[in-house]
């Protein structure tokens, strides 16, 4: 089997452990063509894609595979609207140590994870750094989320904040938590040339560990929820601190 071509027989059901994935639909599959080019192994299109987008035309223009076969989305989607999916193969990156960091420690929602990432390319944050165990950031459902902004960021997994910490401890460290010593405000805002702002997992937030570590944030909210939703959480963290920077 060639690095740029997939036979039908090989396409199966997304499993962790392949060294390949999907990307399902015509939004993120695009944004693999126009990213990350050399990863591609075929472009599959359904004979029902009437999409905008002439996408054998950008296939042609990178010497990408372009695969018609209906069959094929029965294997690899479960929603009837797929028209086009990408085979990737996985690949692994470096986090550039002088730019903003967003750090997620044990995530595991796959669809919050590529929300996050969107959300970090939106406002010009393209370094993620996973805590492991953590979910998967190769899944379909994690690409699909990003809407195919996860071919735009730099990201590494490391096996405990400590790893990270080894290699990235000139940034500022912000970490999240109900219980932290300062509220965020755009006012209130701490001013940092280099940082990584820190998120705990969907269930558990951050553990206490980590306020010792930098400067502990908390986002002003209501008594009458128990927490904000990670990825909204995440968000007005990001927005927040990439506004203050300007």
């Amino acid at each position: 089997m060639s690095e740029k071509n997939i036979s039908f027989e090989a396409i199966k059901s997304y499993k962790k452990e392949f060294e390949y994935s999907y990307t399902l639909g015509a939004f993120p599959t695009v944004e693999l063509i126009k990213n990350k080019p050399e990863k591609i192994r075929n472009i599959y299109l359904h004979s029902h894609y009437k999409g905008d987008c002439d996408i054998e035309k950008l296939c042609n223009e990178r010497h990408i595979p372009v695969v018609h076969d209906d069959k094929v989305f029965n294997r690899i989607s479960q929603k009837e609207n797929c028209f086009v999916a990408g085979v990737v193969k996985k690949y692994s990156c470096e986090l550039m140590g002088d730019k903003n960091h967003v750090v997620l420690v044990n995530p595991s929602d796959m669809g919050n994870m590529g929300t996050i990432i969107r959300t970090m390319v939106g406002f010009g944050i393209y370094d993620l750094a996973i805590i492991a165990p953590c979910a998967d950031i190769f899944n379909p459902k994690t690409l699909r989320a990003s809407m195919g902004a996860a071919f735009r960021i730099r990201f590494r997994v490391f096996n405990s904040f400590e790893e990270y910490d080894k290699e990235y401890g000139n940034h500022d460290y912000f970490p999240f938590m109900l219980d932290a010593d300062r509220s965020l405000t755009i006012e209130s805002c701490p001013h940092s040339e280099l940082f990584s702002l820190i998120f705990g997992n969907e269930a558990s937030g951050l553990p206490d560990s980590f306020k010792n570590v930098g400067q502990s944030i908390f986002i002003p909210q209501s008594p009458d929820v128990d927490s904000l939703n990670l990825t909204i959480a995440a968000g007005i963290g990001i927005y927040t601190f990439t506004r203050c920077m300007k």
